[in-house]
């Protein structure tokens, strides 16, 4: 019986495959395979028994695991048992040579890594792709810009969609800089000396990991040190915030009484049990709630590196639920986002209507800086701008022509300047000439992927 919403509602099927106890054990027993190969190439064990153990791999079962874990209650040695009793002659023997739990263990959580990268990495790159077509589309929408939730100077679609696009551009080069550093396994025995391996320890770890496609750490105790794995949850919270943030602003901007945008909804979808006109912007709701689930494991991780000594087991057992979780909600996060901007919808409409709400208003700036260019000090001007702005607040008249009624304004700016300067579709500034630059940036820097 399913408990866990990730066993039923939330993940793609392939990222709960990268985390399923079959898939582990996978890697278990191709690391002891690739163990038994590095050793047999330089001496260590015989060629023959590294042949027999690699020819295991598809015999080794979970039932058979689990029933010998039971008996001896041992998680890596029952995989050992499991792997030595399909071999055939004395080539069981040979198994997990000089090896502790943990170099079998951790290296196979960074195959695990590796392969939940590879997935989330190609999910990265369709946001990335889909974030510089909406801002290349409207780089020309002029919208109104916020800042405390009230309406400012206005932006643009395109802009907004352009800053969201560097963003998930800095998260690709964050996860580049970061996979050095992750994706690395090690062999180094009890406590990190590599004593078990005798002389041959450092050239065993390096062929092990030559063999399993990963890189080798420098030095280790028992454990892969925590930071790279805090490191990774660290990451992932904050693809899961980007994806929070522009989940946060499609929910404001679908508001009733704002209506830019909107979630593309299905046809038979269902807003509400009781009220049938409803659309609620579900898909961004589910993703900033699940992204406080992914931040709330980074504290955890962080801990997960303060271990005694060579090692204790604190970390094991918060890694059970940190790992596969944090990955599994990450890519669906992703997927979540690609499918919100694939399908928003705009109500030019209302955009339109919103640029105007404050009876122009939002224009006060463009006004201000017209005055100190033409000679009036700008603390002056300043002034002189917010005594017309509350005389259009105050009289709800439009913003012009409380502009229009100040003598000391009109003996600097004619009625046709002033019309000009009020006017929202002409104060973007670079906006459009940003989005391009960066759009041609990122189209040479990702060639062939976006």
């Amino acid at each position: 019986m399913p408990i866990h919403p990730i066993e039923f509602r939330y993940g793609t099927p392939e990222m709960r495959e990268v985390w399923s106890q079959e898939r582990r054990l996978k890697r278990l027993v191709e690391i002891e395979i690739a163990l038994a190969k590095a050793e047999a190439d330089i001496g260590v064990i015989p060629r023959r028994a590294a042949i027999e153990i690699e020819k295991v791999l598809p015999r080794v079962n979970r039932e058979r695991v689990d029933e010998i874990e039971s008996e001896i209650n041992h998680e890596m040695m029952a995989v050992v048992l499991a792997i030595s009793e399909q071999c055939e002659g004395d080539a069981g023997k040979w198994v997990h040579f000089g090896a502790a739990s943990n170099d079998i263990l951790d290296t196979a959580t960074t195959l695990q890594f590796r392969d939940a990268v590879t997935l989330m990495e190609e999910k990265l790159y369709r946001l990335l792709s889909i974030l510089v077509k909406l801002s290349d589309e409207y780089k020309n929408t002029v919208c109104c810009g916020r800042t405390h939730g009230q309406i400012g100077v206005p932006t643009t679609y395109g802009l907004r969609f352009a800053i969201w696009a560097a963003e998930m551009d800095r998260h690709i080069d964050r996860l580049n800089e970061l996979k050095p550093r992750l994706l690395v396994g090690q062999m180094t025995g009890a406590v990190g000396t590599q004593a078990s391996f005798g002389k041959n320890g450092i050239e065993i770890q390096k062929r092990t990991m030559e063999y399993l496609g990963i890189g080798s750490v420098d030095v280790s105790n028992q454990l892969i040190q925590r930071d790279r794995h805090a490191e990774f949850v660290m990451w992932m919270g904050g693809v899961a915030t980007t994806l929070d943030k522009i989940g946060t602003m499609v929910r404001t901007l679908q508001r009733s009484e704002i209506g830019e945008l909107e979630e593309g909804i299905g046809k038979k979808q269902v807003g509400s049990s009781t009220m049938p006109h409803k659309r609620n912007p579900i898909k961004s709701e589910q993703i900033c709630g699940l992204a406080r689930i992914v931040r709330g494991f980074i504290e955890t991780e962080l801990l997960n590196n303060t271990i005694w000594d060579e090692r204790d087991l604190t970390n094991s057992s918060s890694e059970r639920i940190v790992f596969p979780e944090s990955c599994i909600l990450t890519d669906h996060i992703l997927n979540l986002g690609i499918n919100v901007l694939e399908n928003l919808r705009f109500n030019q409409a209302n955009i339109d209507r919103n640029l105007h709400l404050l009876n122009g208003l939002n224009m006060a700036e463009a006004v201000m800086i017209e005055l100190t260019i033409r000679g009036v000090g700008r603390q002056e001007a300043h002034e002189i701008v917010r005594l017309a702005a509350m005389k259009s607040t105050e009289e709800n008249i439009y913003f012009r022509d409380a502009l229009l009624a100040d003598k000391e304004l009109a003996a600097v700016l004619t009625g046709e300047e002033i019309e000009n300067l009020v006017n929202p579709y002409k104060y973007i500034g670079t906006a459009v000439e940003q989005v391009d630059n960066l759009n041609k940036k990122l189209k040479a820097k990702h060639e062939n992927k976006i």
